[in-house]
């Protein structure tokens, strides 16, 4: 006779061993300290003394020397200098991932476009009347047998085309994305990190492109004085200089890496907490930090006119509430027909992750 079985529910069962719970506290440390072990391991050591992370069986020594065995760190032989390995890297943007999805379960955002039906590869909730021609694997059988149920009763059973319900399905879109990550000195000035919420927003992103969405392409830029592509694996060393803020380079580069993609839709993404500042002129640099210099403003203004003939979506996620700042981003997005969200670097993630899903799927 099959039936439920209840049992007193058991916490120690499902809880992580000593070294999962030190893990999860040591990548997060790798992360605001740009991937250097030794000063992650110190804070790590001052935390255990502040909270008793570790134990009598099971301390921060056992820790290190499960993080070589395991092999998450490399001890360099002839200096005794720690690195992580790629290992660490993957398991940081894991985390990063679960970490601002596990916040997108729990929470919602207004003012975000709404996900599109049509003739696509990924089935939604939503189910609409069958029509002559749809596919009979799309029919949502649970549905239709309960339509005709309801329709001709249960003791003469039968199913008619009126009953039969489609589920719907998504189309999801390959798109080339260029994310532009502001490494100026102000974001870490001010009393405030935005760099580290940049960084696992990158990380997060890149491990959702790379294992979702094998098909599409993500590109990494930075930009201070000067903009450079970095690689994924880059992204947890990454610091802020002691540079200006050139946005022309970094959307210059931008443009430049998706005329070279063949996907059909492209988009660049800016994560940014200030105005331009800087211009590259030949070898030199005009820079100007105090308030919006129109030389540069111009400059940056035609760039996102140039995007928007290119079809270039440009979507800029503002990490400072300065009214005068939100001004020029509100111009900026006017002229390029973009999107801009003005956040905190705690709903960061959640900005871009809703915008870059709802971008995957279109009506066809």
């Amino acid at each position: 006779m099959k039936g439920f079985i209840f049992s007193r529910y058991d916490p120690s069962e499902n809880s992580q061993s000593p070294f999962e719970k030190l893990l999860d506290i040591f990548t997060q440390l790798l992360t605001y300290t740009s991937g250097d072990v030794a000063e992650a391991l110190q804070w790590l050591t001052e935390l255990d003394k502040e909270y008793q992370l570790s134990n009598n069986e099971y301390g921060i020594g056992d820790f290190i020397q499960d993080l070589k065995d395991k092999g998450f760190i490399r001890e360099n032989e002839e200096n005794g200098n720690f690195a992580i390995t790629s290992k660490t890297e993957q398991t940081i943007r894991k985390r990063a991932l679960d970490e601002i999805f596990g916040k997108l379960k729990k929470s919602s955002i207004g003012d975000h476009n709404i996900r599109k039906s049509g003739m696509g590869d990924e089935m939604n909730a939503e189910t609409r009347p069958y029509e002559f021609g749809d596919p009979l694997e799309q029919i949502d059988m649970t549905a239709s047998i309960r339509n005709a149920q309801i329709n001709h009763g249960i003791d003469a059973f039968s199913m008619q085309q009126d009953d039969l319900e489609i589920r719907e399905t998504d189309f999801k879109t390959q798109t080339s994305t260029a994310l532009m990550i502001d490494i100026s000195h102000s974001m870490i000035l001010y009393g405030e990190d935005r760099i580290t919420p940049a960084k696992k927003v990158a990380m997060a992103l890149s491990e959702l492109i790379t294992t979702r969405y094998p098909k599409d392409t993500l590109d990494i830029i930075v930009f201070g004085n000067d903009a450079w592509q970095i690689e994924i694996k880059d992204l947890p060393y990454l610091q802020v200089g002691p540079y200006h803020t050139n946005t022309v380079a970094g959307l210059e580069l931008a443009m430049d890496i998706l005329r070279r993609r063949r996907n059909p839709n492209k988009q660049i993404f800016m994560i940014t907490d200030g105005k331009p500042t800087c211009l590259k002129q030949g070898k030199s640099y005009y820079k100007n930090s105090f308030g919006l210099d129109r030389k540069i403003l111009n400059r940056t203004l035609n760039l996102a006119a140039q995007c928007k003939k290119l079809k270039i979506p440009i979507t800029t996620f503002m990490v400072a509430t300065d009214p005068w700042l939100q001004q020029f981003v509100n111009e900026f997005t006017e002229t390029n027909n973009g999107k801009a969200f003005f956040s905190g670097t705690d709903q960061l993630g959640q900005f871009l992750f809703y915008d870059f899903e709802s971008g995957k799927r279109k009506k066809v």
